[in-house]
């Protein structure tokens, strides 16, 4: 399954924020599209993220508003960063909603998750994750070796989130259970532990257990919540996402739905 481009965090800011000095600024999209002679679907495509902004169009759109100094500078450099590609976008093959999970890691402030079936995949060891994406075969859906590692490969350059200068924050709440869950062998399962562990150390990761015998408030499957700090002072609202065995959910205010194979995990 091919991934079908979705805007990136950034193009969604920079849409939202063009759409706000808009409606500021006192013009309909008619009038704006009059301005420029443009279309008023290229206006709505541009302020909906369905399109890229070329920098030429937020720069004519920014002197229309009479956008200038500091705040100017802020979104020009915006554009910028949005029109940059991201590496995902290397994995043709890629589910379209694992994508667009991969593409809110990059730009989340902080991940809290919730997980009750496995290791989450930003803190699988290449093994864990060879037995986890190889047991897809079960389920008749056979699976290639070759592929399998271009997925283990996807999956590790996934966790440079954690490594990079400034990483994400990551709050994971485990069931005891998935440690308890043989996923390998007895070695596959030490290393992992021994992971957890040092990953529990760093000052950005924060890892609890919730026990067996103890009280269990969420009985919910496991749900990741995805939250952003402001760039350029554009907000973005944080993204639940959930996935099960034959689809995915990524939310905001409105519930987007999207079937395909539980490759996050």
């Amino acid at each position: 399954m091919s991934a079908t481009p979705r805007p990136s965090v950034r193009q969604q800011r920079l849409a939202a924020e063009l759409r706000r000095l808009r409606a500021q600024s006192g013009f309909t999209g008619d009038e704006v599209a009059d301005r420029l002679s443009w279309s008023t679907a290229k206006v709505s495509r541009l302020e909906n993220a369905r399109t890229g902004a070329r920098l030429s169009d937020v720069e004519m759109l920014l002197e229309l508003y009479g956008v200038n100094g500091r705040r100017r500078a802020e979104l020009i450099a915006l554009a910028r960063d949005a029109a940059q590609r991201g590496w995902w976008e290397d994995y043709p093959w890629l589910d379209p909603g694992y994508a667009q999970l991969i593409s809110l890691e990059t730009e989340a402030d902080a991940e809290l998750q919730w997980e009750n079936v496995v290791v989450p995949g930003l803190l699988q060891t290449e093994s864990y994750a060879r037995h986890v994406v190889g047991g897809w075969n079960y389920l008749d859906r056979r699976i290639s070796p070759q592929e399998i590692e271009r997925r283990i490969e996807l999956r590790i350059r996934r966790q440079e989130v954690l490594r990079r200068p400034d990483p994400m924050r990551l709050e994971l709440v485990l069931d005891e259970a998935v440690l308890h869950r043989r996923v390998g062998d007895a070695a596959v399962m030490a290393e992992q532990m021994e992971h957890l562990r040092r990953s529990a150390e760093l000052p950005h990761i924060s890892l609890r257990i919730l026990p067996l015998d103890g009280f269990h408030a969420v009985m919910e499957p496991s749900f990741t919540l995805l939250e952003f700090s402001d760039i350029y002072d554009v907000q973005f609202p944080d993204i639940v996402y959930s996935e099960t065995l034959t689809m995915d959910y990524l939310t905001d205010e409105s519930v987007s739905f999207r079937p395909g194979w539980r490759t996050g995990k």
